[in-house]
C-alpha cells in the first residue's frame, strides 16, 4: 500500500496541519512510515563497528520520531473528533505498529549491537542524559525480553500486538457506553435542588437533540451536579447506577476484555522473569515493585482509616438528623455530604461559579506560569485545529525564544473521550533541534457556556485546568537533549508532581486574585465566601484520600495477587476490595472496573500505577512548602522549581530531582498536614 504524496502525516512538522489530516490518509501513511522505520532498524543494525552514541542511539531515536509523532496525532484525533471512519482505520494500524515497536527489542542486530556498544570506551565516557539513555536503553531491552528465546520473543511480541489491539477496544466500549446513556425529564419538579446552571445545560443539552424537557448524560459535568443536588433519590440512584456499569452490559461489555487483559498481563511478566505484573511496570518507577507500592498503599490507608471511619458515622448521624434512611447508599453520599458541609461551614461551591469564568480561569494560569517561570503566552489564530471550540497558543520565554507551540480544548462533545488530560504531540531534543518548539495539548470536559451565560466553572474544576497545565509545563519546558528522556518522560510516580503542585496555587489568595473575577461585575471573590471555602477544603479528605486509595489497591491487587481460578471474576474481586474503601455499601452490580480505563485502556498507561497519584501527592505537598515559605509568586522559588524539576525531564534519577529543589528527601507527613490528618494519624 502507497500512501498519497500529499498525505500531511508524512510531512508533518511543528504547525500541526489538523484540518487536512482525514481517516482515509491514516492506513497508507502510517504503513509507509513503518516500513521507512524498519528499513532505517535494519541499517542501524547492520553499520559497522566501531560505534558511537548518534549513529546507534541517536539514530534510532530518529528512526521512530515520524512514525511516534503521526500515530500520536492519530490517536489524539481517534480521542476528540472520532467518526466511525477514523475509528475503524485508527484500529487498523493499531496492531502493526505495537507490532513494530514491540519488535525493537527483540532485533537480534539492534541488541548485539547495543551490547557491543555499551562494552566500548566510547559508551563509558558518556555523561549526563546520553550516559542515563544508554543504561535505561538496555534496561528496557532486558525487560522487553531481549534475551528470550526465539519463541519466547515471538510469543511476546504477539502478546503486545493483542494488548494494543483489545485496550483500544476497552477505550471504545467506554465511550460508546457513555453515549449511550440519556435521561430525558419533562417533569421539572423532579429537578428540585438542582442547581440553575446545571438545569440550563440540561435544558440546553435536550434541545440540541431536538427533545423537550431537560437531558442528563454520563458525562462528568452532567453527573457530578446530579448526584451532589438532585434531591430525587431515584434520579440519583438510576444516574449513579449507569454511571458505575459503563462497560459492563452489552453491547459495549468489557468483563471479557478485562479477564483477557489481565491474563495477558500475568504472561507478559513471568516470560520476562518477573513474579507479577507489577513488579515488571514498577521496575524503572520510584516504588521499584509491587510489594512497596502495596506498602505505601496500605500506611497511607492505616493513617486515614481512623478519620475515614469517624466521616462515615458523622455523615450517616447528619442524614438521619434530616430525616434520611441510613445505612445511606451510594448514591445518597454526594447529596448529603453536600448539605452537611453547607451546614458545617456555610459553604456552597455553586457560589464560586460566577468568580471563576472559564476564559479567565485559563489566563489565571497563564499568569501564574508566567509570574513563576517566566514565560509569556500568545494566542495563535493562524494554525488550524480539531474542533472549532479548541484554541492555539506559543509560548515564549522572556527573551524571546518560542518554547512551543500548544492547543487547549476544554468542553465535552460526543465525539471526544471523558476525562482531563494532556498530550505530548512532538519533543524537540534539546542541543540538537535547540530553535524547535515543543507541542502539545490539554483536553478536558468542564462546564460549557449556556445560551445566557458563559463557560462558569466549579472550583475543582479550575483545579483540573491547573494540574493539566502542570503536565504541559513540564513538556513544554523540557531542556533535556533526548527526546525520550524529555519532558513528561519520567517515572509515572514521578510524573504527577509538576501537575499536583499546581493544583495548590488554587487555594490561595494571592493567586485567585489574578483571575477569579465575577464574570459580571468583575468583582474579586468576597472574604468571607473564600474564607468559608478554605475552612471546608479538608471536609471529608479522609473519605478523599480512603477513595484513591481504594482505586491504588484495586489496581495493585488485581496486578499482584490476584489468581482467577480462586478469585473468580475480576468485577466481583474489585468490587470486594472497594468496599473496604467505599463510605457506604456497594450493591451486588457494581462494575467501577469496567470503566476504569486508567488500568485497561492502554497496554500499561496506570496500570499497576494508579498508587501513583498519591505517591506524586507527597511530593507535591512536600515541595509547595517550599514556595509558602518563599513567596507562592516567588520567580526564584519558580526558576528553581523551573530548572530542578520541569526541565530535567528522566535526565537524573527522580530523587535527586526532588533533592536539588529542595535539598532533602521527600517528607511524608507534608501531605497529612495538608489534609488535616496529621492529628487523626498519631493517635
Amino acid at each position: 500500500m502507497v500512501a498519497a504524496p500529499e498525505s500531511p502525516l508524512l510531512r508533518l512538522a511543528y504547525e500541526i496541519p489538523f484540518d487536512q489530516i482525514t481517516a482515509d490518509q491514516v492506513e497508507p501513511s502510517i504503513h509507509a512510515l513503518l516500513a521507512d522505520a524498519r528499513a532505517q532498524i535494519e541499517a542501524i543494525a547492520g553499520r559497522p563497528e566501531p560505534r558511537t552514541y548518534d549513529d546507534l542511539l541517536g539514530a534510532l531515536e530518529s528512526a521512530l520520531e515520524p512514525l511516534e509523532v503521526a500515530i500520536t496525532i492519530v490517536s489524539h484525533l481517534e480521542s476528540v473528533a472520532t467518526t466511525p471512519a477514523l475509528r475503524a482505520a485508527y484500529n487498523a494500524v493499531q496492531g502493526p505498529v505495537a507490532e513494530l515497536f514491540a519488535s525493537i527489542p527483540l532485533h537480534e542486530g539492534l541488541w548485539r549491537a547495543l551490547r557491543g556498544y555499551a562494552d566500548t570506551a566510547h559508551a563509558k565516557a558518556l555523561t549526563g542524559a546520553r550516559a542515563r539513555h544508554l543504561q535505561k536503553t538496555l534496561d528496557d531491552f532486558r525487560h522487553s525480553g531481549a534475551e528470550l528465546d526465539p519463541a519466547g520473543k515471538a510469543r511476546l511480541q504477539a502478546i503486545d500486538v493483542e494488548l494494543a489491539e483489545i485496550t483500544q477496544t476497552f477505550s471504545e466500549h467506554v465511550l460508546d457506553a457513555t453515549n449511550a446513556f440519556e435521561l430525558v425529564i419533562t417533569d421539572e419538579a423532579r429537578l428540585a435542588g438542582l442547581p440553575e446552571s446545571a438545569r440550563i445545560a440540561a435544558r440546553e443539552s435536550a434541545a440540541a437533540h431536538g427533545q423537550a424537557g431537560w437531558r442528563f448524560t454520563l458525562q462528568a459535568p452532567s453527573v457530578i451536579p446530579a448526584l451532589t443536588y438532585l434531591d430525587d433519590r431515584a434520579l440519583r440512584e438510576q444516574i449513579w447506577r449507569a454511571y458505575n456499569r459503563r462497560g459492563a452490559d452489552a453491547p459495549h461489555d468489557n468483563r471479557g476484555l478485562i479477564v483477557r487483559i489481565l491474563e495477558l498481563r500475568r504472561e507478559k511478566a513471568a516470560l520476562l522473569g518477573f513474579a507479577t505484573f507489577a513488579d515488571l511496570v514498577l521496575s524503572d518507577r520510584m516504588a521499584k515493585g509491587g510489594a512497596e507500592a502495596t506498602r505505601f498503599v496500605d500506611d497511607l490507608r492505616r493513617r486515614a482509616e481512623g478519620a475515614f471511619h469517624g466521616e462515615r458515622e458523622a455523615l450517616d448521624a447528619f442524614a438521619r438528623g434530616l430525616g434520611a434512611s441510613t445505612p445511606l447508599a451510594p448514591w445518597d453520599v454526594a447529596y448529603y455530604a453536600e448539605k452537611q458541609r453547607h451546614a458545617l461551614y456555610d459553604f456552597d461551591d455553586e457560589a464560586l461559579r460566577p468568580y471563576l469564568p472559564a476564559e479567565a480561569a485559563v489566563d489565571g494560569v497563564f499568569t501564574v506560569m508566567s509570574r513563576l517561570y517566566g514565560v509569556t503566552v500568545a494566542r495563535r489564530d493562524d494554525l488550524p485545529t480539531w474542533d472549532p471550540t479548541a484554541r492555539v497558543y506559543d509560548l515564549h520565554d522572556r527573551a524571546g525564544r518560542h518554547l512551543g507551540i500548544f492547543h487547549v480544548d476544554l468542553y465535552p462533545r460526543e465525539s471526544k473521550r471523558g476525562g482531563a488530560w494532556m498530550n505530548a504531540l512532538r519533543t524537540a531534543a534539546r542541543g540538537v533541534d535547540e530553535a524547535a518548539p515543543h507541542v502539545g495539548l490539554i483536553c478536558a470536559n468542564v462546564t460549557p457556556a449556556t445560551a445566557d451565560r458563559p463557560a462558569l466553572l466549579t472550583h475543582d474544576e479550575v483545579e483540573t485546568l491547573f494540574h493539566e497545565f502542570g503536565h504541559l509545563m513540564h513538556h513544554l519546558l523540557t531542556e533535556v537533549e533526548v527526546r525520550s528522556l524529555a519532558g513528561t518522560n519520567v517515572a509515572w510516580d514521578f510524573v504527577e508532581l509538576p501537575s499536583q503542585i499546581m493544583e495548590n496555587w488554587c487555594w490561595e489568595r494571592g493567586a485567585l486574585d489574578l483571575f477569579a473575577r465575577h464574570y459580571e461585575t468583575g468583582a474579586p471573590i468576597p472574604g468571607d465566601l473564600l474564607e468559608k471555602m478554605l475552612r471546608a477544603r479538608n471536609y471529608r479528605s479522609a473519605s478523599a484520600t480512603m477513595r484513591q486509595l481504594g482505586f491504588a489497591a484495586v489496581d495493585l491487587a488485581l496486578h499482584t495477587t490476584y489468581d482467577p481460578a480462586k478469585d473468580g471474576d475480576p468485577l466481583e474481586f474489585g468490587r470486594r476490595l472497594a468496599a473496604d474503601f467505599a463510605p457506604t455499601e456497594l450493591p451486588d452490580d457494581y462494575a467501577m472496573l469496567a470503566g476504569f480505563t486508567h488500568i485497561f485502556a492502554g497496554a500499561v498507561g496506570y496500570a499497576a500505577g494508579y498508587y501513583s497519584y498519591k505517591w506524586a501527592e507527597v511530593l507535591d505537598a512536600d515541595a509547595f512548602t517550599r514556595f509558602q515559605r518563599e513567596g507562592i509568586l516567588d520567580p526564584e522559588v519558580g526558576a528553581a522549581f523551573r530548572e530542578s524539576i520541569l526541565a530535567r525531564g528522566d535526565s537524573d534519577d527522580p530523587l535527586a530531582l526532588f533533592r536539588s529543589f529542595m535539598g532533602r528527601d521527600p517528607d511524608p507527613d507534608a501531605l497529612l498536614v495538608r489534609s488535616g490528618l496529621a492529628a487523626a494519624s498519631a493517635e
